[in-house]
């Protein structure tokens, strides 16, 4: 049973440092407690644990714009971050893991900007068919995270330049399908805001799981903690 709540909103847009408080949260969050934890990158591809950057990734045209390539401990795709894109993360005891329920605060969120959305297949989130949101899931022996991604208004030009589409993805639907399938909610509410889906996704976490206890705008819990 979840009887603490914490929401931890950073403004770094370091990927690496990024990634390590999310694994810092896993490692410490407690079995009673849930963790919403929002984050951005900029210019940044990021890889599955299990994943071949090579063969992913443009890695030399994005070294050569400034980007940044960093591997996260969830499996799953390559995705592309930058500041038109919000990173979400649910942190709990792994006992109290419910997939429904969490995928159900971003649903709520994006709902609350006036757009349905739905489940599609076992991980993307979809308006109209296309993909708005990717999820991943590491689990620990005690703990548990489901992260993802939410377009908001994301360069979608850096997204198809950096990321190299598999060719068995290719053979089974083609360029343009592939490219088609992914959509910023920009082109759903033309004026929706990256802070006021930070905003939005606060108010949804609140209202499934309740008035969080603590509330963190920077990353000085760290300090608090160590």
């Amino acid at each position: 049973m979840i009887e603490k709540t914490r929401i931890i909103c950073v403004e770094t847009l370091d990927p690496w440092w990024n990634l390590s408080i999310e694994e810092y949260l896993l490692d410490r969050v407690e079995e009673n407690e849930c963790i919403l934890y929002l984050w951005q990158n900029q210019n940044t591809v990021v890889i599955g644990k299990n994943q071949n950057a090579w063969r992913e990734c443009r890695t030399d045209l994005l070294e050569s714009e400034g980007g940044k390539l960093a591997r996260r401990l969830s499996g799953g795709g390559a995705v592309f971050h930058d500041t038109g894109n919000l990173n979400f993360t649910f942190l709990m005891g792994r006992s109290n893991y419910d997939f429904q329920r969490q995928v159900k605060v971003i649903r709520d969120a994006v709902g609350k900007a006036g757009i349905v959305s739905e489940v599609s297949g076992r991980n993307d989130l979809t308006v109209d068919g296309r993909k708005y949101s990717g999820n991943a899931f590491c689990f620990r022996k005690n703990s548990a995270y489901h992260h993802g991604t939410i377009l908001v208004s994301a360069d979608m030009g850096k997204l198809s330049r950096y990321l190299q589409v598999s060719q068995e993805k290719l053979r089974s639907k083609g360029v343009k399908s592939v490219q088609s399938r992914v959509a910023n909610l920009t082109e759903f509410k033309p004026s929706l805001t990256i802070e006021e889906m930070k905003v939005y996704m606060m108010e949804a976490f609140q209202d499934e799981y309740g008035k969080s206890v603590e509330i963190h705008m920077d990353d000085s819990f760290m300090d608090k903690e160590a």
